[in-house]
């Protein structure tokens, strides 16, 4: 089974996330999406990051709906600071039978030669990158790369910060989010300071 392995806070999950998550899920030749929240950093301030499990929830909600879309808490169970190449060594060793790869926007496509080990993490993995506004200059080595594949995904400018703040600053935030998490985020109050 060929994984997609999208990462991020999810810090709200919005209704960007689950368009991208699904237009690779169903336009692409990925049989699964797995959207691995990434737990907070020890080393960094928490800030407005919620909980870890209160991330992890509201994406089981946003994706209950989608079959070939699921929430992953792998990077929970990993030392911190982790490293994407750790992450791919792990789930490959746990799911040897699966074939994982990498979802990112072009704007990370930028930096990915400041990942560590990125170069193993490309001779090992397929990496899928759907366009973002003002992504800047791709670096030249990742124009042609053989295990880089460009998906003409939607382009959704919307972010989770543009989220929180709009919370906080009383908007309605509405469209943006998938029913379950709107709930969910109301419920508990969260972003609201």
């Amino acid at each position: 089974m060929k994984i997609g392995l999208y990462f991020g806070t999810f810090n709200p999950i919005h209704i960007g996330h689950v368009i991208i998550a699904n237009h690779f899920a169903e336009y692409s030749d990925l049989d699964q999406i797995w959207m691995v929240v990434t737990p907070h950093n020890p080393h960094k301030k928490k800030n407005t990051l919620l909980d870890d499990y209160h991330r992890l929830h509201m994406v089981h909600l946003a994706t209950e709906a989608y079959e070939k879309i699921q929430p992953s808490d792998i990077e929970f169970k990993l030392p911190q600071p982790n490293y994407t190449v750790n992450t791919l060594a792990h789930l490959q060793e746990k799911f040897p039978k699966h074939e994982f790869c990498l979802i990112m926007g072009e704007d990370n496509l930028n930096s990915l030669h400041k990942w560590k080990n990125y170069e193993v993490i490309l001779q090992h993995h397929e990496v899928y990158v759907y366009p973002r506004v003002n992504s800047g200059e791709i670096d030249e080595q990742f124009i042609d790369h053989p295990k880089i594949h460009r998906v003409g995904a939607p382009v959704i400018e919307l972010s989770s910060t543009f989220i929180r703040k709009s919370i906080k600053d009383g908007k309605n935030v509405r469209p943006m989010l998938p029913q379950g998490v709107l709930e969910y985020v109301a419920h508990n109050l969260f972003y609201k300071k």
